[in-house]
């Protein structure tokens, strides 16, 4: 499931990508939230016609197609291969990265605009992912991310910590330290409340194996979705309205490049 966490480990980047490569050609599919949440970044700040558009996480290239279509130059870059190879073969961009956004593959002030929606939960540090955006945009320039805040997929993790004393959720950064990373720059910062609803919890565990959200930063315990399992979760998981809720908080930020 998806996170930024305190990092008590450092993120398993390859497994990250493997997972995510995985999943590349059936995410569109179950990626309903994402593109809400990508819909909603990218009105949030004015982007002048015909810039070059980092997509930092670009996935199966939606949003790079999206800024394309906008009149922009865009840079599709996503850690999983297997992302990018989907990007590219969905005409998506103009240019096409596999590369850490921790680390870049791009000089200074390589671009005039970043969009890096719901990706950074996948990092070891925000401070550093976010001063990396900053480095490769231009001055006059804007940065764009969404990740997800503590609370999000609550009711999955206090389900599983019912069964056996685990939440199984990777943990996500509280709004205060989204804060006190973007507080080095000129930004805004705002927080607003998701929910998906699902007939019952193997179409909600479907849901997030299908955008590839099942890597685990702290490891996967033993038959975490066996048979037997699955059918204690359904038994726990709470209702709303008879169908299974899942809750996300989400962070949209601004950073203007100064």
């Amino acid at each position: 499931m998806l996170s930024v966490a305190d990092h008590p480990t450092t993120v398993d980047k390859r497994a990250v990508a493997a997972a995510f490569s995985r999943a590349a050609h059936h995410y569109d599919e179950a990626a309903a939230l994402q593109r809400r949440v990508g819909e909603r970044l990218m009105a949030l700040a004015a982007v002048p016609a015909g810039a070059t558009v980092l997509d930092a996480g670009c996935g199966t290239g939606h949003f790079s197609r999206r800024w394309r279509e906008a009149g922009h130059r865009v840079v599709a870059l996503d850690l999983a291969e297997g992302m990018v190879q989907q990007a590219q073969a969905l005409a998506s961009a103009d240019r096409y990265l596999t590369g850490d956004i921790e680390a870049l593959p791009l000089p200074d002030a390589a671009v005039d605009a970043v969009f890096s929606s719901l990706v950074v939960q996948w990092c070891d540090a925000l401070p550093q992912v976010l001063a990396e955006l900053y480095r490769v945009t231009r001055p006059g320039g804007v940065i764009m991310f969404s990740t997800l805040a503590a609370g999000s997929l609550a009711e999955l993790a206090d389900a599983w910590q019912q069964i056996d004393g685990h939440g199984h959720v990777n943990r996500f950064l509280p709004p205060e330290q989204i804060a006190a990373a973007c507080a080095p720059y000129r930004h805004e910062l705002g927080f607003a409340h998701e929910r998906e609803q699902f007939v019952d919890v193997r179409a909600l565990m479907r849901s997030l194996k299908g955008i590839g959200a099942t890597h685990l930063h702290q490891g996967r315990a033993p038959g975490l979705t066996g048979r037997r399992r699955l059918e204690k979760l359904e038994q726990v998981f709470p209702r709303r309205n008879g169908q299974c809720p899942l809750s996300y908080h989400v962070a949209y930020g601004v950073i203007y490049r100064d």
